[in-house]
């Protein structure tokens, strides 16, 4: 019996990671364990204010797109606006109600999607993530406030005015 479990517990281990060509190769349901061990902590560490952490799951090139159009932060730039949040100790807290993760054929890249409960309601969150230094981290990162359908309309007309000032701006930029 004590010779079963043993060769029971070699085949469960073998089953989730095998070698090729030298490089340790972990099964699809452990990757994806990682990455909601890692979206969860990233969003924790916004949540406690915890700046390093924060950060330190995001990619050396990371870029987080923020729900204001012009928000379209490389990683640099976004740790510049967001460290006096976090210095106040008033982050955001976002927490998954639900994700999706998916994984490229040869498990080196991930995208996934997620409906967030935040300070701003019901809100999503997509994006990637790669390897980099043996760590699951968020190259690119979209958040968006959710809109129900039935709302569009009303959602339109508020933001109207300020999207034709910023449109118009982004064009005389296209062209110059």
């Amino acid at each position: 019996m004590k010779q079963l479990c043993v060769f029971l517990l070699v085949i469960t281990i073998s089953s989730c990671c095998v070698k090729v060509k030298g490089k340790l190769v972990v099964s699809a349901s452990e990757i994806k364990k990682e990455i909601n061990t890692n979206l969860d902590a990233w969003h924790k560490a916004a949540a406690n204010a915890n700046f390093d952490a924060y950060f330190n799951l995001m990619t050396k090139d990371g870029v987080f797109i923020g729900t204001d159009a012009s928000e379209n932060w490389q990683k640099e730039a976004f740790k510049t606006f967001s460290k006096p949040y976090f210095d106040q100790g008033k982050a955001w807290s976002f927490t998954a109600i639900e994700r999706n993760i998916y994984l490229s054929d040869d498990k080196n890249l991930v995208w996934f999607d997620e409906l967030l409960d935040t300070q701003m309601k019901i809100c999503r969150g997509s994006g990637v993530m790669k390897l980099e230094d043996n760590t699951w981290k968020i190259a690119h990162y979209v958040l968006s406030i959710a809109i129900p359908n039935e709302n569009v309309n009303e959602v339109i007309a508020i933001k109207k005015d300020w999207d034709n000032v910023y449109t118009k701006k982004l064009l005389e930029k296209a062209t110059n």
